[in-house]
């Protein structure tokens, strides 16, 4: 019917035979791309915007627009009312998601980024003023313990997992009961109100070694809309056992699919019925490509994750970390006072060493030789427009992280200010630049 040249190839309208439709397209994308003689991979199918069940539209890539990482760019929004932007489109639009009442469930062979989409997300929803984040991460805080400053609440073992969903749960109940006798239907997130995001690295291994806690996530999953409590599920194993919790699977709104190792995973992952309508996941090609399904996202679009780097993390939660938002009062009142719910020493802090609450020598002396004095006295010594990152590092001999760990300790106290990005000074009394 039409056809046109882009930056990455061509694509055409096609106009069906009788009784043929996409699927009938879509099954024989092989035999097309061997006709055409393209690369493997090279050939989409799309249904045209008109809907109409004879017509599809035909893409062909002469090159792969992404065949290399894609750097993150920072975070793409500051509200959980915002839509997410995970990475382009293969047509350079972002790929936008709206995280706020739905679940969501990231999914992907070893492998594949689905650590790198994660970590896209997280970095949006470190920057949101009206969202508290609580996390579980069974491998000992491996995957999301970087985040940990912009995490209100870190489980790394069964038992603090099972706590952590017992606490959602109470929370939940609260919200509705507060909402019922206000006269609302619905939770609406603001810095004093948050949303709650529950985000759980590695599902599968949640539901091996806390089988009871999965009660919990049920419930989460069927009531935690309305009430702006949220599950996001990451797994690399999205098996039957893992995926078939009762009404967590059903529930997930938003399925993030990156590479699965066989053409079954695809209908277990997004839905029955999905690999035959073109969701062909299982031919994704390098990590951090994947499909989203979500009420926005209706067709089988390839997107490619950000690549977010160590770097990036330690400045997003050195800059966001101190000004994370608290649970509101409503929560914080449904939570039963004791070992399982008392504030405890933040997880990444545990082992860490402390900056002293008061220099132990003025500020701009270089009387002592401790690596947080040398900090000091640089942030003291900064010029107006602050000390770059790397040069606290060179003056310190720190490595990039344990900077950022001392910095966001320092902005906790109020005796630091980042005055740009990457760049920081010392704070006054009065929060000016010292001098």
């Amino acid at each position: 019917m039409s056809a046109d040249v882009d930056l990455w190839g061509w694509r055409t309208r096609l106009r069906l035979a009788r009784g043929q439709t996409i699927a009938d397209v879509t099954a024989r994308i092989p035999a097309i791309e061997s006709a055409l003689g393209t690369f493997r991979g090279a050939v989409r199918v799309y249904p045209t915007r008109d809907d109409k069940a004879n017509r599809c539209e035909l893409r062909v890539l002469g090159t792969d627009p992404h065949a290399a990482a894609i750097p993150w760019p920072g975070p793409s929004a500051r509200s959980i009312t915002e839509p997410v932007d995970l990475g382009p489109f293969e047509d350079a639009e972002p790929c936008r998601v709206s995280f706020l009442r739905r679940h969501a469930l990231f999914a992907g062979t070893t492998g594949s980024g689905k650590s790198g989409g994660l970590n896209a997300l997280m970095g949006t929803l470190a920057a949101c003023e009206d969202v508290v984040i609580w996390a579980i991460d069974l491998k000992k805080g491996m995957e999301l313990g970087p985040w940990a400053p912009c995490i209100d609440r870190l489980a790394t073992t069964p038992e603090e997992a099972a706590a952590l969903l017992a606490d959602a749960v109470a929370i939940l109940q609260a919200r509705a009961a507060h909402l019922a006798a206000a006269g609302r239907r619905v939770w609406e997130p603001t810095r004093d109100m948050p949303a709650l995001v529950i985000t759980i690295d590695e599902y599968a291994e949640l539901a091996d070694e806390a089988p009871d806690a999965m009660s919990d996530t049920d419930s989460i999953a069927r009531l935690g809309r309305a009430v702006a409590v949220t599950l996001v599920a990451a797994t690399q194993r999205p098996t039957q056992k893992a995926m078939g919790q009762g009404a967590v699977r059903s529930q997930m709104d938003t399925r993030i699919c990156f590479r699965v190792r066989e053409r079954r995973d695809v209908d277990l992952v997004l839905g029955q019925g999905m690999l035959n309508a073109g969701w062909n996941a299982h031919t994704l090609s390098a990590p951090g490509k994947f499909l989203v399904s979500a009420p926005e996202h209706t067709t089988p679009r390839r997107a490619r994750a950000y690549l977010v780097t160590d770097d990036d993390v330690a400045r997003t939660v050195a800059y966001y970390g101190p000004s994370r938002p608290r649970l509101d009062e409503v929560s914080r009142d449904a939570l039963d006072p004791g070992p399982a719910t008392a504030e405890p020493v933040p997880w990444y802090l545990k082992n860490a060493p402390r900056v002293p609450d008061e220099p132990e020598h003025p500020p701009g002396s270089n009387d002592g030789s401790s690596l947080e004095d040398v900090l000091w006295d640089a942030l003291c010594d900064a010029p107006e427009d602050g000390a770059d990152v790397a040069d606290l590092m060179q003056a310190t001999g720190m490595r990039r992280s344990t900077v950022y760990k001392y910095l966001a300790q320092l902005a906790g106290q109020g005796r630091a200010i980042q005055v740009g990005w990457g760049r920081w000074h010392a704070a006054t009394e009065d929060g000016d630049h010292g001098e």
